[in-house]
This record gives C-alpha cells, sequence and structure tokens, in this order.
C-alpha cells in the first residue's frame, strides 16, 4: 500500500495560525471547481443546505471531489443537516471538511464530531471502517490515523440557541471550527435579513471575540475586500470572497454597463 491521501490544506492553515480564503460555488460545477482550484483559492465551498445534489448522490459529490484532486484546494462541504449518518456518508466519499447547519446546542455537535472519528477524546468514536473511496478502496496507507489527523467537521453559527449555548459548543473536543451566518441570525433573533441591525451585530461580535478567546478556528462572509480585510485583522481564518453566480453577475452588468450600442 502506498500513501494515496495527501494532508489536508485547510487544517493545515488553521494550525499555523493563517488565513483561508473561499468562494462559494453554487452552480455545483465539477469544471468550476477545478477552474477556482487552479485560480489559487485555498477552499472551495459547496452549499448542500441550500441547494445542489443530494449528500446521497454519490455519483455526483465524487465528481466535484474528482474536480478538487488535481489542484491545491480543498472542498468545504455544508450538510443539509446535522445527522451523524450524512457526516459518515460524506467523510467515506472523500469529504474532508464538512461543517454543519442550525446547530443550537453542544450535544448534537459532540455526537457529529465523533461521528467522523476512530478514536474521539480519548475514547473509541463512531465512524464506521470499511474500504470507501476515502481510503482510495484500501489502498490508503494508515488510513485510521491519517483520517482522523486530516477530518474537519465544524459548524454555523446561525440561530439564537446557539449563540446562547456558544461557551458549551466551543468547548467539544476536536471542533474543527465555526461558521458565522449573519443572515440565518438575523432571523432567528426577529430582523429578517437586517444583518446590521444592532442585535445581529452584537451576536455575530459574541460568536466572533468567544471563537478567538477559545482557540477555534472562526468563519465567515465578507461583503466585499474592505470587509474582508477588516475581518482578517479581527481574528477570522476562513473568509468567504464570495459566490461564482455571484462573481458572473458583476461581470456580466459591467460588461452591458460598458456596451455602447443599443439593446
Amino acid at each position: 500500500m502506498t500513501d494515496l491521501r495527501s494532508s489536508n490544506d485547510l487544517a493545515a492553515t488553521f494550525d499555523d495560525d493563517e488565513i483561508a480564503l473561499c468562494v462559494l460555488e453554487n452552480t455545483y460545477s465539477p469544471t468550476l471547481v477545478e477552474f477556482l482550484g487552479d485560480l489559487g483559492l485555498d477552499a472551495v465551498w459547496l452549499d448542500l443546505e441550500h441547494g445542489g445534489p443530494d449528500p446521497w448522490d454519490a455519483g455526483r459529490i465524487e465528481d466535484l471531489l474528482r474536480a478538487a484532486d488535481g489542484t491545491d484546494t480543498e472542498l468545504l462541504v455544508r450538510l443539509p443537516d446535522t445527522d451523524p449518518t450524512l457526516v459518515r456518508k460524506a467523510l467515506d466519499l472523500g469529504v474532508r471538511n464538512v461543517f454543519l447547519p442550525r446547530v443550537e446546542g453542544p450535544d448534537e455537535v459532540r455526537e457529529a464530531v465523533r461521528s467522523a472519528r476512530f478514536s474521539y477524546d480519548g475514547d473509541p468514536g463512531d465512524r464506521g471502517l470499511a474500504s470507501p473511496r476515502a481510503s482510495r478502496w484500501g489502498l490508503a496507507e494508515d488510513y485510521v490515523a491519517t483520517e482522523d489527523e486530516e477530518t474537519l467537521v465544524g459548524v454555523t453559527i446561525e440561530t439564537e440557541a446557539a449563540v446562547e449555548h456558544l461557551d458549551e459548543i466551543l468547548a467539544v473536543p476536536e471542533l474543527g471550527f465555526v461558521f458565522i451566518g449573519p443572515f440565518d441570525l438575523s432571523v432567528s433573533l426577529g430582523h429578517p435579513g437586517e444583518i446590521d441591525h444592532p442585535a445581529v451585530e452584537e451576536a455575530v461580535e459574541t460568536v466572533r471575540s468567544k471563537a478567538v478567546a477559545a482557540d477555534v478556528p472562526v468563519g465567515g462572509l465578507g461583503f466585499g475586500m474592505d470587509d474582508v480585510n477588516g475581518k482578517a485583522a479581527d481574528g477570522y481564518q476562513l473568509l468567504n470572497l464570495g459566490s461564482t453566480t455571484g462573481a458572473l453577475e458583476a461581470a456580466a452588468t459591467e460588461w452591458f454597463d460598458a456596451f455602447e450600442g443599443e439593446r
């Protein structure tokens, strides 16, 4: 057997206290995943909560993984639910960086993180041991030890309950990162869409400051490069620059505005 699995560059970036930049690829195209990787992004975000293929559709997920495998980028996959079965399925397909939507307390987080580990916090984990794609169908060397070292399970903090239980969530052993979701927070706090509402801004800052203090990597959305640079200076280690469709809209709008003929 040979070492057929490279190290997780996103995990290494967090360990080195550096910053990872990602883009939401919301057309779910293997070609665009590959292209974004070739551009030099640290990670490509696939959001299976709000769109994309069903996580049970192994063939489509594998195609997206293969597209990333040929580049120096990591896939960052948000699952549609906190069900540990979904975590195990995604990891066995070869995903190494997953994060959960709409968590509310430490128990479901701990259960999900344990489901991603063969050994967890000094005890047996809940991940099933087989020979899936993640193990290169049994050909990968030191699969068990490598998977536990290279797998990240994060959570989205986007509900009022999650903010209330944040200290306990941040204390969950081997939590990989937290990602702040200001839009869902605005809904949960009773101000839908008002991400600049004082209550929403206070909740976002609470998550940021507590995560930094707990030495848990924190991620978030960037609203323009001034905002991205400001958040990088404030301790964010994972920043989303935008989306594929957003970039296409901006480019097409610029072309249309510059056209001097009639349309």
